[in-house]
């Protein structure tokens, strides 16, 4: 077993493994904890009390975090004709429909977001093992494949802070909310947007608790286990 880092032993010894911590205070231990020499991505890892196996407790949704998640988005759109011309006036960092196919499949995947107008899916089916592992596969219910019109409007949201979010196979789902840069209410702010999003991707099969626990993360930094009814507070404030 590689014995962990200094920096990280440093930062890990500011977490009580077994609290549960506010928001607040779990924000400013994953601040704290984000001593990496780059701006580190700051991910929450929410677990579901889903069956995984269940077609109908399948979980995925879109979240639009009012502070962005920092960075650069780069965004590709899969489009032909109208859709295209309105992609590129858009600003959309790719578009194209079979010479993009054609370079994806060669394993090029310089993109972080993908959007579809309907008529592309059939050309692009043949992607879905390659993206969906990614999750970077247009899908409808992600709002990621829209008609050519609603294009512009799409790679606003996407630049803006626009996060799609699923479950994995253990029945969790990681999405980031910002960067260790961002100010603590930002964070907040975001981490309040996603779960509202989650929250209201709830299967109507589900009884009883639907959040079993909730972690925040920094990329190089130890994890903090959040108490999700104030998280689930910060849900009910987003407008």
């Amino acid at each position: 077993m590689t014995k962990p880092s200094k920096r990280f032993a440093t930062a890990t010894a500011l977490v009580e493994s077994l609290e549960l911590y506010s928001p607040t205070d779990a924000v400013e231990l994953v601040k704290q904890g984000a001593t990496a020499k780059f701006d580190e991505t700051v991910e929450a890892h929410i677990r579901l009390n889903v069956d995984v196996r269940q077609a109908d407790q399948q979980v995925r949704g879109v979240a639009l975090l009012p502070h962005g998640i920092g960075g650069t988005v780069r965004i590709l759109v899969f489009a032909a004709g109208e859709g295209e011309r309105l992609a590129r006036e858009a600003g959309a960092d790719h578009v194209g429909a079979d010479e993009l196919i054609d370079q994806i499949e060669g394993g090029w995947a310089e993109f972080d977001v993908s959007l579809a107008t309907p008529d592309m899916m059939t050309r692009i089916t043949k992607l879905g093992r390659v993206l969906g592992r990614r999750g970077l596969m247009p899908n409808p219910r992600a709002g990621t494949v829209v008609e050519a019109q609603h294009l512009p409007n799409a790679i606003e949201e996407a630049r803006k802070g626009r996060v799609e979010f699923r479950l994995d196979r253990t029945g969790i789902i990681h999405s980031r909310i910002g960067k260790s840069s961002f100010e603590p209410d930002q964070l907040q702010e975001n981490l309040g947007a996603l779960m509202d999003a989650v929250t209201r991707a709830r299967p109507d099969t589900i009884r009883g608790v639907f959040i079993r626990s909730l972690s925040l993360s920094s990329t190089m930094g130890p994890g903090v286990r959040v108490n999700v009814a104030g998280a689930t507070e910060l849900a009910g404030n987003v407008e």
